[in-house]
């Protein structure tokens, strides 16, 4: 639950803001900013919280984890009030609209936080109310750089005897008037000491336990489907155990050589390695060479993949491991605000400014990663920010459709197999998938050029190769078992 406007009042009121320098601001994620302040020899922190269900601005004790890069909000703040001082600083009447009077210099500045669930933020205006940047640019508020600020209750104070209203732009029901009072909390202390307890264990979106809840879920999610992929690599790994078999049939075969005749289906024999009775299927288009080739492809592609499987499952096991040991470590934690903020990040929701998660679809087999754009948002994005010059780009000829990418291994040559894997997710990410099969073409990204005035994502490539794919739905299947999740 949000803090109400009288709330809001005894917090400010216990703080006594005015008089405190701006010593340092953080923004963990996108709706929590805090500013380091210091007054008659004594340093806090102010949390301002844009959470929904949990908007509120009081002290906390709390560390505040930083991005890892820097935010575009919290930049523009430090440039223009860090050092400042805090002047003034009330709610307008009852609409949980807090205004800071901030002097840096010959300059003054007002920072409006307004702790609204349905349309919270914080906006830095000049003296005469022209917006120099807000926290959520919302450009149908007129929330923007260089707007004007429209003050829902302009200079007004709080009144002393004041019943008090939200100040959301929600239904009124007629006919009755909702009151609210300061809350009574558990604990000792403040009520700015006390609220920062009761958010961080029971206060809805940053409850300590619902966090750590959320992230349990998340994790064991993650892990449920690492343990499907593992198992089915191990299932294949079984698989080609019988690739030292298929090799002795091509030796039988060959030892044979003279006694089989074309048209022939079945070599009955004695395996000359065990010496047991064996029947051994034959290809009766093909003469007896031909036939013991292709036992000896059989094996020479098992004992490569078995190679490439082994180093799949390690680094899947490994992967789980690491998963393991990170969910351990995160649910030890006992601030809610670093909880929030590996949360956030885990859903691909990183504040402004941090990397974000991977577009699209991502799929890891044999070692090679295969990347798919499924519209034309995706592509561009995988374009200008995930994929590099040496990557493989594949893309149906003359059908719209999503960018297959392979991404590149040093001084490997992507295999065939993983090219027609690649192929079919390209056919089938487009208006050929239908039709069953399209012409596709291919090129390193370091041959695309991008279209002059095009839309979004659309690209020239040139060097390109052409290919021919035929859907295969067992070949879709296996790759839908390598498919796994990006952070």
């Amino acid at each position: 639950m949000s803090l109400n406007w009288k709330e809001i009042n005894l917090v400010l009121e216990e703080l006594d803001l005015p008089g405190s320098q701006i010593q340092g601001i953080v923004q963990s994620t996108f709706d929590i900013l805090t500013l380091n302040l210091y007054k008659g020899g004594k340093a806090r922190t102010l949390l301002i919280a844009l959470t929904p269900g949990a908007c509120r601005i009081h002290e906390t004790s709390r560390s505040i984890p930083k991005p890892e890069k820097p935010l575009r909000f919290t930049e523009f703040l430090k440039s223009r009030i860090v050092n400042g001082w805090i002047q003034e600083v009330y709610q307008l009447g009852e609409d949980r609209i807090v205004r800071f009077s901030i002097r840096r210099g010959e300059h003054r500045y007002f920072l409006y936080c307004r702790l609204w669930s349905n349309a919270a933020n914080v906006i830095l205006t000049d003296e005469g109310g022209t917006i120099l940047d807000a926290m959520r640019r919302l450009p149908k508020r007129g929330e923007i750089s260089g707007g004007t600020y429209q003050q829902e209750n302009k200079d007004k104070k709080p009144s002393e005897n004041a019943t008090g209203t939200t100040g959301e732009k929600e239904p009124r029901v007629p006919g009755v008037h909702r009151t609210y009072e300061v809350r009574e909390l558990p604990g000792e202390g403040s009520f700015n000491q006390k609220i920062d307890d009761y958010y961080a264990t029971e206060g809805g979106t940053l409850s300590l336990e619902r966090l750590k809840e959320e992230l349990r879920r998340f994790y064991e999610g993650r892990l449920n489907r690492l343990a499907a992929t593992i198992e089915n690599l191990e299932q294949k790994q079984e698989s080609y155990k019988n690739a030292e078999q298929w090799k002795q049939y091509g030796d039988i075969i060959m030892a044979q050589i003279g006694s089989i005749q074309k048209g022939q289906e079945w070599l009955e024999t004695v395996n000359f390695y065990t010496n047991e009775p064996l029947r051994i299927r034959l290809d009766p288009q093909k003469n007896a060479v031909a036939n013991a080739e292709i036992w000896y492809q059989q094996y020479r592609k098992a004992k490569q993949g078995l190679t490439e499987l082994i180093e799949e499952l390690r680094m899947f096991r490994n992967r789980e491991g690491q998963l393991r040991q990170e969910m351990e470590k995160v649910l030890e934690e006992t601030n809610p605000f670093r909880l929030y903020h590996r949360l956030r990040t885990l859903r691909g929701r990183s504040p402004q400014g941090t990397e974000k998660k991977r577009p699209g679809l991502t799929f890891v087999k044999q070692g090679w990663t295969i990347i798919v754009g499924r519209d034309a948002r995706e592509n561009d994005e995988l374009l200008r920010h995930h994929v590099k010059g040496a990557d493989l780009w594949l893309h149906t000829r003359d059908v719209p459709g999503g960018y297959v990418f392979i991404k590149a291994q040093k001084n490997k040559t992507v295999p065939l197999d993983i090219l027609l894997d690649a192929g079919n997710l390209a056919v089938f990410y487009s208006k050929a998938r239908n039709s069953g099969a399209a012409d596709l073409y291919y090129t390193a990204v370091k041959y695309l050029r991008r279209a002059k005035d095009g839309k979004t994502g659309l690209v020239i490539p040139s060097q390109e190769k052409n290919l021919y794919i035929k859907i295969e739905d067992r070949r879709l299947r296996e790759l839908e078992n390598c498919r796994v999740e990006t952070v």
